[in-house]
C-alpha cells in the first residue's frame, strides 16, 4: 500500500465540557499531517457531511469516522475526531467500541478547576454562545451563574469518575492527559508535546487560533451563590476548587 491510499492512524480527544477540546483541535488542525473532524457524536456538529452517521452501529460510525471518511490531502497521517462525556452516557456501549479501535491514541483534556468548566458550561447554555470568535466584537461578558450544590456535586464525581474510566480502559502508551491550563499558560510547548506523543514533529511556528476568550472574571465574581457553594465544600474533597491559587481565565 502507497502513501497516497494508506490510512491515517486515529487519534481522539476526549474530555468533559468545557474543558478546551475544541482549542486543542482547532490548533492541531493547523498541522498538515492532522486532521480532527469534530464532534462525532454530535447531531448538530456540521463539520460531518453524513448528518445521518448516528444512525450507524457504533461500529460502524467508528468505521466511517477513521476508515470511510475521503482523504483531505495525500499527506495526512493522523485522522481523529473529538467526543466531550456526556455523549457518551446518550449511547451505551460507544465507549467501550472506541476502546477496543486498533491503534487509537487519546488525548485526554481535563482542567484542575472543575468548577470552572461547569461554570463555563451552564453559561453558554444559558447564554446559547458557544465560542467567542476574534472577528466577532462583543464586549459583554457571559451572563453570571448560580450553581446549584447538588449539580456540582454530580460533575465534579462525573469528571473524576470519566478520567478513571479513561485511565482504566486504555494503556498507558495510547493515552496522553494534559492540562487545560497549560495549553493556555504555554500553548506551542504543550502542543508540541501532543504533537510527539502522536508520533509527529512539532510545527516551527507560533499557531493562533480565531477562538477568544469568554470568561475573565473570576468564579467569586461570575458565579452568583459563590459563597455558598465554598461554604458548603470547605471540608471536603472539592475545597480546592474554591482556592484562589486555582482559580484561571477562561477561554
Amino acid at each position: 500500500m502507497n502513501v497516497t491510499t494508506r490510512l491515517a492512524e486515529p487519534f481522539v480527544i476526549l474530555g468533559m465540557p468545557r474543558s478546551g477540546t475544541h482549542y486543542l483541535e482547532a490548533l492541531l488542525n493547523q498541522h498538515p499531517e492532522v486532521h480532527s473532524s469534530g464532534e462525532l457524536l454530535n447531531a448538530y456538529d456540521e463539520n460531518w457531511s453524513n448528518k445521518d452517521r448516528l444512525l450507524l452501529p457504533d461500529r460502524e460510525l467508528l468505521a466511517y469516522a477513521y476508515c470511510s471518511l475521503p482523504r483531505i490531502d495525500k499527506n495526512l497521517l493522523r485522522i481523529g475526531c473529538k467526543i466531550n462525556e456526556p455523549q457518551f452516557e446518550e449511547r451505551p456501549g460507544f465507549f467501550d467500541e472506541l476502546a477496543r479501535w486498533p491503534g487509537l491514541r487519546v488525548i485526554f483534556l481535563k482542567r484542575r478547576n472543575t468548577l470552572e468548566s461547569l461554570r463555563s458550561l451552564v453559561q453558554a447554555r444559558q447564554s446559547g454562545k458557544w465560542l467567542k470568535l476574534r472577528s466577532i466584537h462583543d464586549a459583554a461578558p457571559p451572563p453570571s451563574v448560580r450553581l446549584r450544590i447538588e449539580d456540582c456535586e454530580i460533575y465534579f464525581q462525573k469528571a473524576e469518575q470519566f478520567l478513571s474510566k479513561v485511565r482504566a480502559s486504555f494503556a498507558p502508551l495510547n493515552l496522553l492527559v494534559i492540562d487545560y491550563e497549560d495549553l493556555i499558560s504555554d500553548t506551542n510547548a504543550c502542543l508540541s508535546h501532543v504533537l510527539r506523543f502522536m508520533g509527529l514533529a512539532p510545527l516551527q511556528r507560533v499557531l493562533e487560533t480565531a477562538i477568544e476568550r469568554q470568561e475573565t472574571r473570576s468564579l467569586e465574581r461570575s458565579i452568583q451563590n459563590y459563597d455558598e457553594l465554598r461554604l458548603h465544600f470547605q471540608d471536603g474533597p472539592y475545597s480546592k476548587f474554591f482556592d484562589d491559587a486555582c482559580q484561571h481565565v477562561e477561554l
